[in-house]
């Protein structure tokens, strides 16, 4: 008895071995670089829940200002997954950086925000671009509206709502190039008219200041728009295609968390964003918010993908469309989701 019991004891030890190795014994170092914003809430949910080391994932995070400055990273190698906008995404295909849009994470993040002083004259005129040129009357220059570099998300739904949606004049409007904390501290301190942000800056500046007024939102600037995304370095790939599945595995958990209880969820994104500037019940509040709709299947902005491509063609932040069959690689999602 003693004998079949030993020989129970150790069959049962091989079996909990068995299901704990491939996340135990080959935790795969990733290096993942990431911008601090809502649209990126599934990484840090998979990170904060254990989801990435279960997957058999070691990450290590970096946080970036906006995507374009992350692509020269990525080109340079020091970093293996790319959590941010998908438009600089389609610059580096076309200078031959093999980078593969594997989940998609948020859509129609960006919206646009008017600063005390401009606010007014949305409420008074009788559409958007007789207020820009109302303001510009009225304060004799202007309206200095914040965004990101050329080439990123912000940067290109701003221009598209600007010149496509509000019909407004280009010489009513001069857009700065800068960087998220530095769009929100600006937009705060009344040293820019307007800004096109994304969670938690919307919930963060109209709670601080409520007569910053939303003007249009994600759906108004650009339909679809194609936000965060979750890209990984092709070398990266090749070279370890079950971490690739383990990473979209835990993405697809984490969305699910954020959809079904955005409480719970908030924890961990609080403790990767707030950096003792905002706190859980605004992170709360962000993630319930119009501008936080989470997504993972990347089939779900690769047609949005095509029309931003086009649009930034043609306004010159993008020399051409890049293929989007090499640019997307659904097939770890596809493993993960099969029935």
């Amino acid at each position: 008895m003693r004998i079949l019991f030993k020989a129970f004891a150790l069959m049962a030890s091989l079996a909990v071995t068995a299901v704990s190795w491939p996340a135990a014994a080959q935790q795969v170092p990733v290096r993942i670089g990431v911008i601090p914003v809502i649209g990126a809430a599934p990484v840090f949910v998979a990170n904060g829940e254990g989801w990435l080391k279960e997957a058999g994932l070691a990450p290590a995070f970096t946080t970036f200002e906006s995507g374009p400055n992350m692509i020269q990273a990525l080109a340079s190698g020091t970093i293996d997954v790319y959590v941010a906008g998908i438009a600089p995404l389609a610059v580096a295909r076309t200078k031959g950086i093999d980078v593969r849009v594997v989940a998609a994470t948020a859509i129609e993040e960006m919206v646009f925000v008017a600063a005390p002083k401009l606010a007014p004259y949305f409420a008074a005129a009788p559409s958007k671009a007789e207020a820009f040129k109302q303001f510009k009357a009225k304060e004799g220059r202007p309206a200095r509206l914040a965004t990101q570099p050329p080439g990123s998300v912000p940067n290109t739904t701003l221009q598209h709502w600007l010149w496509q949606v509000a019909k407004a004049d280009k010489a009513d409007v001069e857009i700065v190039a800068m960087g998220i904390d530095a769009t929100q501290q600006a937009l705060l301190a009344g040293a820019v008219d307007g800004a096109s942000i994304r969670e938690p800056a919307l919930t963060i500046v109209q709670g601080r200041n409520p007569k910053i007024a939303l003007i249009a939102t994600g759906a108004e600037m650009f339909p679809d728009q194609p936000g965060t995304v979750v890209a990984v370095y092709g070398k990266f790939a090749d070279a370890n295609p079950a971490a690739v599945e383990g990473l979209v595995s835990a993405l697809v958990r984490a969305t699910d968390l954020l959809k079904s209880d955005p409480a719970k969820a908030a924890g961990p994104v609080e403790a990767a964003l707030g950096k003792g500037i905002t706190d859980v019940a605004t992170i709360q509040k962000a993630l319930s918010s119009p501008a936080a709709k989470f997504v993972t299947d990347p089939r779900t902005i690769i047609e949005a993908t095509k029309a931003m491509q086009t649009y930034q063609v043609s306004i010159g932040t993008l020399d051409k469309e890049a293929p989007t069959d090499g640019l997307f690689d659904t097939k770890p999602f596809d493993k993960v989701k099969k029935p």
